[in-house]
């Protein structure tokens, strides 16, 4: 595993403390545009999932769930759920072309090093089918640090992470900001971005 060891380390000591933390998710007006996006039985991609709450919450909605997240703790809770197939990889564990309608990274790509951005969405746009949806949301501002827990964050403007997802052939069609206390308590500014993958060639 690629994936920072002391992020890793906090996030399964403290799973059972994220999960009663992110409950607000089951009325996400981003997960529920996620959601009414997907054509019926979609194959669709929690990508750092976390205790699972969102891939239950379109599992539940009818569409084939994965889920895949680094801490080992957070897979165990992510793969009780019903209807959610969860195993433990890091961002650089995506492979594969045209097998999700939708990939759902929510505030988990953020723990991901700068250089390595460019690669982790271009991986997503080759794993999206054409015209495939992303969700991506990150925490802004500039640089790197950890916070009081000890988790390491990239932090990115919203132009930014824009032209990052534009170069790896997105097209971004909502956004949303909003500001809210994290694990560690402190409030932190954030953006939401919907975007699609490039539409199939015709001819």
């Amino acid at each position: 595993m690629s994936a920072d060891r002391a992020t890793l380390a906090v996030y399964d000591a403290e799973a059972a403390r994220y999960a009663d933390a992110t409950q607000g998710l089951r009325d996400d007006p981003d997960l529920a545009a996620f959601v009414a996006a997907m054509p019926a039985g979609a194959r669709v991609l929690d990508l750092g999932c976390g205790p699972g709450l969102a891939a239950e919450v379109m599992a539940r909605a009818g569409l084939d769930v994965a889920a895949t997240d680094a801490s080992a703790e957070m897979v165990r809770r992510a793969a009780a759920r019903p209807g959610v197939t969860a195993w433990q990889a890091d961002f650089d564990a995506l492979t594969g072309a045209g097998v999700y309608h939708g990939v759902w990274a929510n505030f988990s790509l953020l723990h991901a090093p700068r250089a390595a951005m460019p690669a982790h969405l271009a991986a997503i746009a080759r794993a999206l089918v054409p015209g495939g949806r992303l969700h991506i949301a990150l925490k802004t501002g500039a640089g790197e640090r950890r916070d009081a827990l000890g988790r390491l964050y990239t932090y990115y403007g919203e132009d930014e992470l824009a032209a990052l997802l534009s170069a790896a052939g997105f097209t971004v069609i909502a956004r949303r900001r909003g500001r809210d206390p994290g694990l560690d308590g402190e409030l932190a500014d954030w953006v939401a971005m919907a975007a699609l993958a490039a539409p199939a060639r015709r001819g």
